[in-house]
């Protein structure tokens, strides 16, 4: 059995390096890899994606992991760079249902018992990265999170 793990920007994998170098010497068909990485990968266009391929004789195992929560968040809210060198300005703002959307796709990398720790986590994120949540600080939501304030709104 051989592993390959690469970084891979979301569908557009190539034959070129990283992949067909890595996977030519084990013989393997190299074209279908590649689309079927490119098939698993298109949601994450614009971001580097951890793939890992798994070749057992005939068989091959693609799994695509999860971008890092900054990256999804900033991909979110459409936003190039996080600040996260200033503690008066802010980069921008995020609802909670972009959270939940966020939340959704980073689900099970997450250590969180709950969805609405899940949510609360990525509030924690966004403390790092200057950003609002709801036109508010983070960790003011964050508290109200706690204080079940937003308990109808995080639902997954």
């Amino acid at each position: 059995m051989n592993v390959v793990e690469v970084l891979i920007e979301g569908g557009k994998a190539t034959p070129g390096p990283p992949l067909g170098p890595a996977l030519g010497p084990l013989g393997a068909n190299i074209k279908e890899i590649v689309k079927s990485v490119n098939e698993r990968t298109k949601d994450y266009e614009g971001m580097v994606v951890p793939v890992k391929i798994t070749l057992d004789g005939d068989k091959v195992d693609i799994t695509v992991g999860v971008p890092p929560t900054a990256a999804l968040i900033k991909k979110e809210i459409g936003l190039e760079k996080a600040q996260t060198d200033s503690t008066t300005d802010y980069t921008g703002d995020i609802s909670l249902e972009q959270l939940k959307e966020v939340a959704k796709k980073k689900r099970e990398g997450m250590l969180a018992s709950s969805f609405k720790a899940a949510i609360k986590e990525l509030v924690g994120t966004c403390v790092s990265m200057r950003l609002k949540v709801e036109g508010k600080d983070a960790k003011e939501i964050q508290k109200e999170i706690d204080a079940g304030v937003y308990d109808e709104v995080i639902v997954e």
